[in-house]
């Protein structure tokens, strides 16, 4: 099984502590399966400058393909951040090359090689799902807390596997899963910070706990569980040991400062 990150990547820049870090949602989802012995690669764009080589760098340490991260004139994008207590508050993107970026021929060919792909709303790659699921590729999408019908509405229809962010189990999360699972993918899950995780697979809703550890930042919480979750699935787990998988790395994430 190979898996590709597709779209953004960014730098945390938490100026006020003098702190910053390579990420971006599939930058930390490939991360974690990597270190979980999945064969992973990330297809995005980064700046001629420091920050570029600091998000190279750090991926080729985790022994993640970079055949397609392409290196462009111009700034890395960058994300400025705060935090309020230990949750993580995102300030202002400043988009860099990632502006401009596109899947090329040679990039798609590339993600052809893999199995499944990892991608987000910033991931500026939704007109080519369709093909690639066409390809037998499953399409792994992070909405993270955008639960409106009108922006996953669109979608839904090209996903497989579809993960949200929401704060807690109500009628609005319940009602809101069963219609997107009725709009294509084989999979919704939330997760709700403090309260846990929900799988829906057209039939039953799973809960999952959370594994309780001191919090220092809550940056990375969804893409590690994410990536817990799908390292299950990919294994064939059932849906409860692949919550709970996803719930350790959460964990481990959460108990420090970077998102890995």
């Amino acid at each position: 099984m190979r898996v590709a990150g597709v779209g953004f990547s960014c730098i945390d820049k938490y100026e006020n502590l003098g702190k910053y870090y390579p990420t971006g949602n599939s930058v930390d989802f490939v991360i974690h399966l990597s270190r979980l012995g999945v064969d992973v690669s990330m297809v995005s764009v980064v700046g001629n400058d420091l920050y570029g080589s600091m998000m190279m760098e750090k991926l080729r340490e985790e022994e993640v393909d970079v055949t397609c991260m392409h290196v462009r004139p111009g700034k890395t994008a960058i994300f400025k951040m705060d935090l309020n207590g230990n949750d993580r508050v995102h300030k202002e993107k400043i988009e860099g090359v990632m502006a401009e970026f596109a899947l090329t021929g040679q990039d798609i060919e590339f993600i052809l090689q893999h199995q499944a792909i990892h991608t987000n709303l910033s991931g500026r790659i939704n007109e080519h799902l369709s093909y690639f699921r066409s390809q037998g590729i499953k399409v792994i999408y992070d909405f993270s807390t955008r639960t409106r019908k009108e922006i996953a509405g669109p979608v839904l229809p090209d996903t497989d596997y579809v993960f949200f962010s929401y704060d807690r189990e109500d009628d609005y999360i319940i009602d809101f899963m069963k219609w997107a699972y009725n709009q294509g993918p084989g999979l919704v899950v939330v997760t709700l910070g403090e309260h846990g995780s929900l799988a829906y697979d057209g039939e039953t809703f799973h809960r999952g706990d959370i594994v309780k550890t001191e919090v220092v930042n809550t940056v990375g919480a969804g893409d590690s569980f994410c990536a817990g979750f799908m390292y299950g699935q990919l294994k064939g787990w059932p849906i409860p040991e692949s919550l709970r998988q996803g719930a350790v790395v959460a964990a481990g994430v959460v108990s420090r400062f970077e998102p890995y």
